[in-house]
Formats: structure tokens, C-alpha cells, sequence
């Protein structure tokens, strides 16, 4: 069983983890311990020496994080529990050995900003896959068209009608196909330029020219965006 200082960072790391960053690690601390220490209560009771030589006086800080890792690590269904064993014994699952094998840990921790829970059906079935390989300008791109379209087919515009020119014309004041009548004359006109700027900002670059990004966490960002404006534009009758 490899030590926990080989596996884990400095435990005054381990403290500040996420339990999407802590699990992949603790998943594979289990897998190196084998069979008598895939169990729950016995990880967490922390009691070996080599963790308390490791740990510190962080033992209990760092029980916490591990607790929750172990709850992520359920959670993605890469372990799960034993079955005909009482008790709390588990098991590492296809999948965990899967990443195992792989050390593909980045495609469930990118997965993890963009959960599919909450994200339009249609962002989840077209752009969540092209996110999770990494390819973050198609996702964000799709994101956009599907704004593109959702706002097209809504306002009964036709297909000649693109871009912030088809953002303007379906919620342009006051009285565009979406514009909400019932609302301040101010507040349509913003409505009009958050759709507008949205789609002139984020889908239009990458329609012309190469746009590249590079950090998971503001590709996530800016596909959330793209999911209020649907959010939006379903709720408009």
C-alpha cells in the first residue's frame, strides 16, 4: 500500500480541496490499499500510523475532506457498495477502474463544471460532450446557435435573419415578436441588448475568425450564460 504522502499533497493542501479535485486522489489511495480497506468507516477512522505520522494535527480537518471525496467518489459512480457484504464495504466500479487505468480524472472534473442537472436538454445533448473533450470553442459556439435558433423559431423570424440583427429584430421595443409588452420601456430595451451583446460577444467571433479558449472554468462560464438566455426565451408565451 503505497503512503499517503506518496498519493496526497501536503495535508495542509488536502484541507482546501474540493472534493472533485480530493476524490480522483482517494479513489486512488483505495485502489493501492486492496480489498480490506474499501470500507468506508474503517478509511475515515484515520487510526493507522503512517496517516498519523502524515496527517498532523490535521486529522480531523482532513477526515472531513476525505468523507466528502468519498461521497463524490459515489456520486460518479466510482465506487459503490459491496453487495452481499454487510457493514459499509464497497467496491471500485468499471468506471473507477476505468479511469484507474487511464488516470482520465480531467474529464470528470470538466464534466463537473458543466453538470448536466440544470443545463437546457439541447445544450446537454450537443454541447456538454464537445466540453468535456476539451473543445471548448465548438461548445460555446453550439451554445450560441442553439440561442440562434430557440429565438428564431419563437419569433416566427426567417432564416435570413442572423446574428445581433435577428436579436434586434425579434426583441427590438416596442413591439418586436418577443418583446415583453407588460414591462418598462427601459427594461425591453435591455433585454434586447443583453441578447444582442450576448450573441455579438460570444457566437459571432467564432462564426468569422478562430476563437480559442483555454480555461474550462470560463468556457463553463460563458455556456451558463447561453442556458439563462434559453431559460429566457422558453419563458416568453
Amino acid at each position: 500500500m503505497a503512503h499517503y504522502s506518496e498519493t496526497f499533497p501536503l495535508p495542509e493542501v488536502v484541507i482546501d480541496m474540493e472534493p472533485e479535485d480530493l476524490g480522483p486522489l482517494v479513489l486512488k489511495h483505495l485502489s493501492q490499499a486492496g480489498r480490506g480497506q474499501l470500507n468506508r468507516y474503517n478509511f475515515l477512522l484515520g487510526t493507522d500510523s503512517d496517516f498519523i505520522s502524515w496527517s498532523g494535527g490535521n486529522r480531523d480537518r482532513i477526515m472531513e475532506r476525505f468523507a466528502m471525496a468519498w461521497m463524490w467518489l459515489e456520486k460518479e459512480l466510482f465506487v459503490a457498495p459491496q453487495p452481499g457484504a454487510g457493514g459499509e464495504w464497497a467496491f471500485i466500479t468499471p468506471r473507477g477502474k476505468k479511469v484507474l487505468e487511464s488516470e482520465d480524472f480531467e474529464t470528470y472534473k470538466k464534466g463537473y463544471l458543466l453538470p448536466s442537472e440544470g443545463l437546457d436538454p439541447i445544450l446537454v445533448r450537443k454541447v456538454k460532450q464537445s466540453f468535456i473533450s476539451g473543445d471548448y470553442d465548438t461548445a460555446v459556439f453550439q451554445a450560441f446557435k442553439e440561442v440562434e435558433v430557440r429565438v428564431r423559431a419563437k419569433s416566427g423570424l426567417s432564416d435570413k435573419e442572423i446574428g445581433v440583427d435577428l436579436m434586434k429584430k425579434a426583441f427590438g421595443p416596442p413591439s418586436a415578436p418577443l418583446v415583453d409588452r407588460l414591462s418598462h420601456p427601459g427594461e425591453q430595451q435591455a433585454r434586447m441588448d443583453l441578447f444582442s451583446g450576448a450573441i455579438g460577444t460570444y457566437k459571432n467571433p467564432s462564426s468569422h475568425r478562430d476563437v480559442t479558449f483555454e480555461d474550462p472554468k470560463e468556457a463553463a462560464d460563458i455556456i451558463h450564460i447561453a442556458n439563462q438566455l434559453l431559460r429566457i426565451v422558453e419563458s416568453i408565451k
